[in-house]
């Protein structure tokens, strides 16, 4: 099979940082080609080399053995080369059809759209997907795998000889994924080469046929994926083995002090919730996409309107309306999206960690004392190991795992003695997963609580003390103990029983 794309001692260099350095591996036609690799390895700054957003410092490309110099994405749509990255870029308020030809819109010879044509072009191009998506209303109404597919069919709608997919099943279901698996083989049988971005490494063997694996910017190996195992993969990724990346559990004592009690909790998407945390307990929350887990603790915080909710904290009851209150009452919210809803990407690390905290700061005469916030910041980078150049550097520069620590960092300055993490690791690479998974450990034992939403199985299997099952809006039970199993999770996420305890 012979080579479509060819990469060669290509480097890239920014302001204080090497992020790739003399990378070469080669990538055949019409396979599918994993890329894997920490956060913070290169892959996105390569793929962005490769669609054209970024020029390297050095280094060649060649696409079908003729030596290319990509100067944009437009350019590189033009030579075949297109990108589908996580954080989708179709324009919320057009529909389908305005999102897939902007920019290379058809007209008719008076110069005006022909819309017709358009739209019955963007049908046949959906129709060889087998998505059936409204072409009439605006993306934002769709639902995110819908979304996803828009995307897609703007890249396959013009010719495409590689198509980048950057972590696309990030926020998909289990049935999405499998029409985006089906959607994908569909590509490779028509030629199309796929370099696909994931950090689900079982995703990587069902899926794909060859790999390369970058480590700090280099090169380690480029190999087929029937000749590895997902032990050395992750060995290439991180450098070393990592044999269990779980910590050790606590042993909640039966006397434990209880932090929170929630009882009656209820609105539009939950009913009749109600549970308990003690003090040092990491309490995890499992259901299918839907079941209400990322509704409970939103209506828990404020976040969303509460019919009714009965909330008490060390035995004392609070009126928790807003997520302000939530703060005063010492509980934090890490949210399941933190580029949108965790984190002021244009600011720099220093102002993220000290945005909720700015008043311990600020003297008598409201002028920020830099030296004390400072020293906050330092203290934050070096306790929870962030690698950044500076407290200056943009958060946007970071990886998601340094990312995911900035918005810890923020809410352990507020001194909370309760956490949310909703999907704490998604989007994060194994390696960054275990120093998350300690950091959550350690601040357990010194006494916090936490309640950590995942849709990862054998992270809530892993991880918590207790887990609370969802099912349609309801707890369908709470499982205690080490013997828990993911089929017994399972059996009460899918609806096998309901309002039992389990030992």
């Amino acid at each position: 099979m012979e080579n479509i794309l060819r990469i060669e001692d290509i480097s890239k260099k920014f302001p204080g940082v090497i992020a790739l350095e003399d990378v070469s591996f080669s990538i055949k036609k019409g396979e599918v080609h994993a890329l894997v690799g920490e956060n913070g390895a290169g892959k996105s700054t390569l793929m962005k080399i490769l669609s054209g957003v970024h020029k390297p410092t050095t280094g060649k490309i060649y696409l079908e053995d003729e030596e290319i110099t990509l100067t944009d994405p437009k350019q590189a749509q033009n030579l075949g080369i297109s990108i589908i990255y996580q954080e989708f870029s179709l324009i919320p308020y057009l529909n389908a059809v305005e999102n897939i030809f902007l920019g290379r819109e058809i007209k008719q010879s008076n110069g005006l759209l022909d819309k017709k044509l358009m739209k019955k072009k963007a049908a046949e191009v959906l129709k060889t997907m087998n998505a059936d998506i409204n072409l009439n209303i605006p993306v934002t109404n769709l639902s995110i795998a819908e979304q996803q597919f828009v995307e897609i069919a703007k890249a396959i709608a013009i010719e495409t000889k590689v198509l980048i997919f950057d972590e696309p099943t990030a926020s998909l279901t289990g049935k999405e994924i499998e029409d985006l698996f089906k959607l994908i083989e569909k590509l490779k049988a028509k030629g199309v080469t796929i370099i696909y971005i994931s950090h689900h490494l079982e995703e990587i063997f069902q899926l794909c046929d060859s790999m390369t694996c970058l480590r700090d910017g280099s090169w380690v190996d480029t190999k087929k994926v029937s000749n590895t195992s997902k032990d050395e993969i992750v060995k290439m990724m991180v450098g070393r083995e990592i044999t269990n990346a779980y910590p050790e559990k606590s042993h909640i004592e039966s006397d434990a002090k209880t932090l929170l009690e929630v009882k009656n909790l209820n609105n539009d998407s939950i009913s009749d919730v109600q549970f308990s945390l003690y003090k040092g307990e990491i309490l995890g929350i499992a259901g299918l996409v839907g079941s209400g887990r990322t509704e409970v603790v939103r209506a828990l915080i404020g976040a969303d309107k509460a019919n009714k909710k009965e909330v008490y904290i060390h035995g004392k009851k609070v009126n928790i309306k807003s997520p302000t209150e939530a703060l005063d009452e010492g509980i934090g919210l890490i949210p399941e999206n933190r580029k949108s809803q965790g984190l002021i990407l244009d600011a720099s690390v220093k102002n993220n960690i000290t945005l909720p905290i700015l008043s311990k700061v600020i003297n008598k005469v409201n002028i920020i004392n830099r030296k004390e916030e400072e020293d906050i910041v330092n203290n934050s980078i070096n306790d929870l190991l962030i690698k950044t150049p500076s407290s200056k550097q943009e958060v946007k520069n970071l990886s998601g795992g340094n990312q995911q620590k900035v918005v810890l960092a923020k809410w352990l300055n507020t001194d909370c003695n309760l956490l949310i993490f909703d999907e704490p690791t998604r989007g994060i690479d194994i390696g960054a997963k275990e120093e998350i998974y300690k950091l959550m450990r350690t601040l357990a034992d010194k006494g916090i609580s936490i309640i950590m939403i995942s849709s990862e199985l054998p992270e809530v299997l892993g991880m918590s003390d207790r887990i609370l099952v969802m099912h349609k809006g309801k707890i369908s039970t709470q499982i205690d103990g080490d013997n828990v199993t993911s089929e017994k999770v399972m059996h009460y996420a899918t609806g096998g029983g309901s309002n039992e305890y389990v030992e």
